[in-house]
């Protein structure tokens, strides 16, 4: 493979800002929606096809259904950054994003990629020109850039896509909110007049955020605690549904001060797992992600976490705290949620689904489809 680009590329990437900017600020801006798939550079030399993910490792092996796609669809040689994704039909007839069913499609056995390229195919969308035949893009502009990628790109109907985009913030606005019906992540702007700059957060994401008052229901200690200071690393959190607690996701990201006093602060709360709600998921706590009934369980081991210890101190449910998070994914939070405040006027049984908000529902497909 002989490109003007060469592997490895580190993608470019984005800064989180409040709401849509003002393109006047920016010396113009181009608005497109935020995918919620495996950030993807495609390098593409005739029939060699290569896929390189965010931090440069190789995804090609997972995605064979793609590689074939590529050589059939895309241009005999060209670099190309975008987003790999797989969309299932929702509830109201249309298709969403699926993030939990495109991490099953990596997975060592070659047999079980053949399996699942065929009953859960992937699609790609392309944002971006980094190399185009003889002709490195990635020092031009993105004018230039989304202006070429058009004229390559232009008649893709899938499951190569092109994004869409727009120069409009009040059109821009409109996706932010319509398009998370379909599972995408929310609006990335970026500068017109901008170069492709690996690694560096030049473009602008705005994500969708929200809070909830959620139960501790436990934590795991940090990867620098010891006996002698320990620290915690994350609270295990949970909703009620069904008249029961459930696992929900966590809460990161604190300060190494912080860290100690909240570990010493639910020191009463520590309780044994015999006497905790989670107590019947014990069978589960080592079983991989695919066994029956894990999909909730704190502590499953998965592709993404093997060797990692994912043991947990249970707590009595009694505290409420509040968060802020961007998404669900079924039914736990897409990403780690932020720590906002306690709630201690707050009856843990209260916590539940029902306050959750929910996006309208919105077709993938009409997203896909460029005007």
């Amino acid at each position: 493979m002989q490109l003007p680009v060469m592997p490895p590329v580190q993608p470019m990437l984005a800064k989180s800002v409040k709401g849509i900017p003002d393109p006047a600020k920016h010396g113009g801006l181009s608005f497109e929606p935020k995918w919620d798939g495996f950030r993807c550079i495609v390098f593409k030399d005739g029939d060699e096809v290569e896929l390189a993910s965010r931090n440069t490792k190789p995804l090609t092996r997972y995605f064979p259904e793609m590689v074939a796609a590529m050589r059939e669809q895309l241009p005999d040689r060209c670099v190309l950054d975008g987003e790999l994704f797989v969309a299932l039909p929702n509830d109201e007839g249309g298709e969403r994003l699926e993030f939990e069913v495109l991490q099953e499609r990596i997975h060592p056995a070659q047999s079980r990629i053949e399996t699942l390229a065929g009953r859960t195919p992937a699609s790609y969308v392309a944002f971006d020109l980094l190399a185009l035949d003889d002709e490195s893009y990635a020092e031009r502009p993105f004018a230039e850039r989304r202006a070429a990628l058009e004229r390559a790109l232009g008649d893709l109907g899938g499951p190569c896509f092109l994004t869409r985009t727009t120069t409009d913030p009040a059109e821009a606005e409109e996706w932010f909110h319509q398009f998370e019906g379909a599972g995408l992540d929310g609006v990335v702007a970026k500068p017109l007049g901008a170069a492709y700059q690996q690694n560096a957060r030049t473009m602008l994401k705005i994500k969708h955020e929200r809070t909830a008052d959620v139960v501790v229901a436990g934590y795991r200690e940090h990867k620098t605690s010891t006996p002698e200071r320990p620290l915690l690393g994350s609270l295990l959190l949970g909703l009620y549904g069904d008249g029961e607690l459930q696992h929900v996701g966590v809460s990161a990201s604190f300060t190494a001060a912080r860290r100690a006093e909240l570990i010493e602060e639910l020191q009463p709360l520590v309780v044994p797992i015999e006497d905790h709600p989670w107590g019947r998921w014990q069978e589960f706590l080592t079983a991989p992600r695919q066994s029956s009934g894990a999909d909730r369980v704190p502590g499953t081991q998965s592709r993404w976490s093997q060797g990692k210890d994912l043991s947990f101190t249970p707590l009595r449910p009694e505290r409420v705290l509040e968060v802020a998070y961007d998404h669900m994914e079924g039914r736990r939070f897409r990403h780690t949620a932020q720590f906002r405040r306690w709630r201690p006027d707050r009856d843990p049984e209260s916590c539940g689904y029902d306050q959750l908000e929910e996006p309208v529902g919105y077709d993938l497909a009409r997203i896909l489809t460029v005007d």
